[in-house]
């Protein structure tokens, strides 16, 4: 298959984009900034582009089935119509201080599942050294009920997807480890935790997506400059070259979800770095040759 053509289609403004999702009924997209702590919204037809500034970090974003979003902000998961206040659902960790929420997308039974970490930002959206594992995965239903998914800990959440044999797969980046887990029939908790593919030997595993064939592509972040599509038995199917060292999150839109859309960050990259890679936290996007998976949404 030829490598696809990759546009650029927004200067590189995020400091940190993630969580991009496609909503089908306005067919845009949305993603957050985290240390820019924006939420942005793009429409590929028209070039129009929109962002609500935030006076906290944004973490992550999904789709509710009524029209609106459910939103991971530094601590807590909130409800929002796009305009107005955000509308508190749940806490996942009030007795952890020390740590955030990070990666967060709504599973395929309409719940909303986030991943916490410790802290890596300062109250300025500066770097902040960590000390180990503190991350976990939390389950978080309508009614703002809070289940603890599994005992395991993370460096860095990140990354979830939901395959077609019953399998939930997510990343820690800071171990450049993807896993596999089981689900239980109720949805409420996850066992047996075992590698699920190789450490890939550029960058490092961030945001993912899954297409119509099973396929998860997910982006390497930390001078990874790809994007790589792994299948249901953990190879390496394809390695898609990007202009931007950090990609960091993609999912699949625009007409018959066949594009593939990709952000990245330019976070503790110097200024010299960034003045001769002024694409770094910009907004790709090209046709890979598969089609996606329309966004699940929060019930």
């Amino acid at each position: 298959m030829a490598e696809p053509l990759v546009r650029q289609l927004l200067p590189g403004t995020d400091v940190v984009g993630e969580s991009v999702i496609w909503d089908e009924r306005r067919e845009c997209l949305f993603w957050v900034d985290i240390v820019g702590r924006r939420i942005r919204r793009f429409d590929p037809q028209s070039g129009a582009e929109r962002h609500w500034e935030l006076a906290e970090f944004p973490t992550s974003i999904g789709l509710r089935t009524d029209g609106g979003a459910v939103v991971g902000l530094t601590r807590e998961v909130a409800l929002w119509d796009f305009e107005g206040p955000f509308v508190p659902l749940a806490t996942p960790e009030p007795g952890w201080p020390g740590n955030r929420l990070n990666e967060g997308c709504v599973a395929p039974d309409g719940s909303f599942w986030v991943g916490t970490m410790e802290n890596n930002l300062t109250a300025a959206g500066a770097p902040r050294a960590t000390s180990g594992k503190a991350g976990r995965y939390y389950r978080i239903d309508r009614d703002g009920a809070v289940t603890l998914l599994s005992p395991e800990t993370f460096g860095i959440t990140n990354g979830m997807a939901w395959l077609p044999d019953g399998r939930f797969v997510t990343a820690d980046t800071i171990e450049n480890a993807i896993y596999a887990f089981d689900i239980s029939p109720d949805g409420k908790s996850l066992s047996n935790r075992r590698s699920f593919a190789e450490p890939f030997g550029r960058g490092r595993p961030d945001g993912c997506c899954t297409d119509a064939e099973g396929g998860i592509w997910t982006c390497r972040v930390v001078g990874g400059y790809s994007v790589t599509r792994t299948m249901a038995d953990g190879t390496v199917d394809r390695v898609i070259d990007l202009p931007c060292s950090w990609p960091t999150s993609c999912t699949f839109g625009g007409p018959e979800l066949a594009t593939l859309f990709v952000t990245s960050a330019r976070f503790t990259m110097s200024e010299a770095h960034l003045r001769e890679n002024k694409q770094e936290g910009a907004l790709f996007a090209f046709e890979p040759g598969v089609r996606g998976m329309p966004e699940n949404r929060f019930a």
